[in-house]
């Protein structure tokens, strides 16, 4: 049945068949081979258009039509095929598609409390007891009854007990299987319970029903853990909010808040929807959505975003997306869908389990008939350097196709792809990076080269004052406040960039500016106290009458040929450069401050009059505190080529790559040349990601093997087309992202040669007598599926905090 995630709800009009889609909760169906199962169940109903079956959530999304089939019919199929819907048969399921409602994810399970569990340990007891009177009270063993003239002694009839208690069920999920023509584990296991039973080996058949009853319970108690890193996404988002209507506050459900409407949120509360503050301050961890550790101050006009808490200040909130669309509703939608999208490799695994299944079986028949036909007398040889003698018993032979049949079953193998890509993304999810498949997971884990943009994933994409130059006697505080004075009446971003240091540096006694003009791409000029002032690019001064370009040259010339002059005249750091020698023309402070500012790519405002220059401003976007780093990582990780991308200029970018350390850096690119830079990172390295923020990065994300977008949270955009989102505006996630991914494809490796590699050495052991049916089991069924679980796992433990220092 094909899959359809996106199938449409109640969908319909005029001339158009009406659908419904109702999501079931299926828990047991918590492997590939159960969900193949329910989906060849679900066929044979005429008017089911679609499934979609995702047994890393134990849930079932069934669209149909309702003029041919019901909720109810679908329910009773899915019953059919052998799994509990849970609640039973479902009487809303109808009700359910209109609505849309249904689950999102199987519940918790009370694993070892269930009424199959207690069958399990009444079964050990049983068998425990029979092997008890078997092998130690042989005297008290008597024969208390028989069946088909063959006595059954004490030690049978304990046997025989725990077969009925603990085998019934498999027998009966074998049933089902036979049903719906699925050659799994139910199947085998039901077939060698009754054929062991059915031949008298009653031993046999009682360990192989508890044994494999509690590998069943080991691998549900797995597979629950897996979803708990779903469970706890969904747990994120409040059940109800506090809403201020009529002056007064209710609380309602979530769901029922609609936008416009204003919500209360106090210290210490989930925030229950996505909004904007309108009154408060407060601090607000919101980790669950960006991933971020630290608390982000929120004041009025700020967003928020549902499942974010609330840590100190009281909050109103005016809500601008209902619980459904809210950035966390999703990014829990996205992870969701990840799950049903299969990578390559569960393709494969698929693909290879179709026929490994089959040849073991045969296999196993082959082994419990031929042997004793050919064999007449035992033969002896030699194996390993230890003796080994054939005979051509049918009950050893038996015994050891019985074997075979365990070891046939598949599940460790089909298994382990799936539950390292659930480990993977959620981990992922709850350190704010929203991975939309495990095709992308995989991928992001060969990358060998990284395409980051600039504007606005390296550096902060904000213009933000890095030097203020005084020259001559003018100090720090008069050059900024003439500055700003003149820039208050600008709405360039350049002029936000300087009123906003002027700030923080406490100037506050602006002078008045009278006659304000803008010098349209040079700069602008103003009065002050009856003098005219300028503020704007070099090129404005030269045509004042400032010879800024001889001594700028002359300058460069020098830095360029090794010499840096006084290190007094410059710093970079943000701080304030003094300058001792007078201004005359330029001179040196031209000289020597503009060259070497230009040079590290910064925009330069140069503040005086016609006849005095009172001292430079340099104005840059910031590097992000974390791109160094992270690229450092990158590097350090494996990662073979980090390169830059910008539109921005060669100066500019020269000097971003140097601070940042990349590899490589391309500048002046339009967005169509983006795109041959990263077709010619692939053809000469191979896989490549692209990390970018603006829309003139779209068609490189589109052309990278993995297309990453920064600060995704809140931009719908963002969330739709990339393939790999940070929610936050955190570079630094990236290593993370990148040492997730590889250990992720490492663990799908190792899961997928691992369980193989034991299947082949038991199954080679098998004709040799050295592999037990318990030893099947415990090691090849439910030792191995409890392997591949655990290990991927540990995914979980993988954090973004290891990858920075404190």
């Amino acid at each position: 049945m094909t899959e359809n995630p996106d199938a449409e709800e109640g969908a319909g009009g005029d001339g158009q068949r009406q659908e419904r889609t109702v999501r079931l909760t299926v828990p047991e169906m918590d492997c590939p081979s159960c969900a193949q199962k329910v989906d060849k169940s679900l066929q044979r109903v005429d008017g089911v258009v679609d499934a979609t079956l995702q047994p890393t959530t134990g849930t079932a999304a069934v669209t149909y039509d309702p003029e041919r089939t019901s909720g109810t019919d679908v329910v009773k199929a899915i019953e059919a095929a052998g799994y509990e819907v849970s609640g039973g048969p479902d009487s809303d399921a109808d009700e359910q598609a209109e609505t849309g409602g249904g689950a999102d994810i199987a519940p918790p399970s009370e694993v070892w409390t269930s009424p199959r569990a207690k069958k399990t340990w009444l079964g050990a007891a049983l068998v425990t007891f029979g092997l008890l009177f078997k092998f130690l009270l042989t005297a008290q063993n008597v024969a208390v009854a028989s069946a088909l003239g063959y006595p059954l002694s004490v030690a049978d009839a304990l046997f025989l007990g725990a077969v009925a208690v603990s085998g019934v069920p498999v027998v009966r999920s074998g049933y089902y299987s036979a049903k719906n023509l699925s050659l799994d584990i139910d199947l085998l296991m039901g077939t060698a319970i009754i054929a062991a039973t059915g031949i008298g080996y009653f031993v046999e058949a009682a360990t192989l029903a508890v044994l494999f009853s509690i590998a069943e319970l080991l691998e549900d108690y797995a597979m629950d853990r897996a979803r708990d890193s779903l469970r706890e996404l969904m747990e994120l988002s409040p059940d109800e909010a506090t809403v201020v209507r009529d002056g007064e506050e209710v609380t309602v459900p979530a769901d029922e808040v609609e936008v416009g409407e204003t919500v209360a949120v106090r210290p210490g509360d989930k925030i229950p929807l996505d909004g904007t503050v309108v009154e408060g301050e407060s601090a607000v961890d919101q980790s669950p959505i960006t991933g971020e550790s630290v608390p982000v101050d929120k004041v009025a006009g700020d967003e928020v975003y549902a499942g974010a808490i609330n840590e100190e200040g009281y909050l109103e909130v005016t809500v601008t997306s209902t619980a459904g669309d809210s950035t966390l509703s999703r990014i829990i939608e996205m992870v969701q869908g990840a799950q049903a999208k299969n990578t390559d490799t569960e393709q494969f695994v698929d693909r290879f389990s179709g026929y490994y299944t089959p040849a073991v079986v045969v296999l196993a028949i082959l082994t419990a008939a031929i042997p004793p036909l050919v064999i007449a007398d035992p033969v002896s040889v030699a194996v390993a350097g230890y003796g080994v003698t054939f005979v051509g018993d049918w009950q050893t032979w038996f015994i050891r196709g019985l074997t075979l049949l365990v070891i046939a079953c598949p599940c460790a193998f089909v298994i382990s792809t799936p539950v390292s890509v659930v480990s993977g993304i959620t981990s992922a999810a709850k350190n704010g990076v929203l991975i939309k498949g495990g095709n992308y997971l995989e991928a992001m884990g060969e990358v060998d080269a990284v395409a980051v943009d600039k504007t606005g994933t390296l550096t902060k994409g904000e213009l933000a004052v890095t030097d203020v130059v005084p020259a001559g006697d003018t100090d720090a505080a008069t050059l900024l406040s003439h500055a700003a004075g003149l820039e208050r009446h600008s709405e360039h971003p350049i002029a936000t960039a300087i009123l906003t240091r002027a700030t923080e540096d406490g100037v506050e006694d602006l002078p008045a500016v009278t006659g304000f003009e803008t010098l349209t791409g040079k700069g602008i000029r103003g009065e002050i106290d009856g003098e005219i002032y300028y503020a704007g690019k070099p090129a404005l001064f030269e045509e004042v009458g400032f010879d800024l370009s001889r001594t700028r040259r002359e300058a460069d010339g020098v830095l360029r040929s090794g010499a840096t002059g006084d290190s007094s005249d410059h710093r970079s750091d943000g701080g304030v450069v003094s300058e001792e020698t007078p201004v005359s023309g330029g001179g040196a402070f031209a000289g020597n401050t503009l060259a070497a500012l230009e040079r590290e790519g910064k925009t330069v405002i140069i503040v005086g009059t016609d006849s005095e220059l009172l001292g430079a401003i340099a104005i840059a976007d910031e590097v992000r505190p974390a791109s160094k780093q992270a690229v450092e990582r990158l590097q350090a990780l494996g990662i073979e080529r980090v390169v830059m991308l910008t539109g921005d200029n060669e100066g500019t970018a020269r000097a971003i790559a140097d601070t940042v350390g990349v590899d490589e850096y391309r500048a002046e690119l339009l967005p169509d040349e983006k795109v041959d830079a990263v077709e010619e990172l692939q053809a000469e390295y191979g896989t490549v990601a692209m990390v970018g923020d603006g829309i003139n990065d779209a068609p490189a994300l589109a052309t990278a093997e993995v297309g990453i977008a920064m600060g995704a949270a809140g931009t719908d955009t963002a969330l739709e087309t990339a393939d790999i989102a940070l929610m936050g505006d955190d570079i630094g996630k990236l290593p993370y992202l990148y040492e997730l991914s590889h250990t992720a494809t490492d663990v799908i490796r190792q899961n997928i040669w691992v369980s193989l590699g034991v299947k082949l050495l038991l199954a080679l052991g098998v004709p040799l007598g050295l592999v037990s049916v318990a030893l099947a089991v415990v090691v090849g069924d439910m030792g191995m599926s409890l392997g591949v679980t655990g290990n991927a796992m540990r995914l979980s433990r993988i954090k973004p905090d290891r990858f920075f220092d404190a």
